[in-house]
């Protein structure tokens, strides 16, 4: 069982490696604008959800054949 916990802290590790591809301030800013609070994993939630986003536009503009990723390439 201690290897399970070890492989699921190193995918939780792995996950925050990322470059973090948002403002922070901002992001808190517009959530407190609704009337809600950030958690402390919200924002590498939303950039994880950044990450995905990009990673379909792109291979939307490549099926495509464009190396030029557009705005409806973000349109799921």
């Amino acid at each position: 069982m201690a290897k399970a916990k070890n492989n699921g802290k190193k995918a939780a590790a792995a996950k925050k490696d990322k470059e973090m591809l948002l403002v922070g301030s901002k992001v808190k800013a517009a959530i407190k604008e609704a009337n809600c609070n950030t958690a402390g994993d919200a924002l590498n939630g939303l950039n994880e959800w950044v990450y995905w986003l990009i990673s379909q536009a792109t291979a939307r503009a490549s099926q495509n054949g464009r190396k030029t990723v557009r705005a409806h390439d973000f349109m799921v």
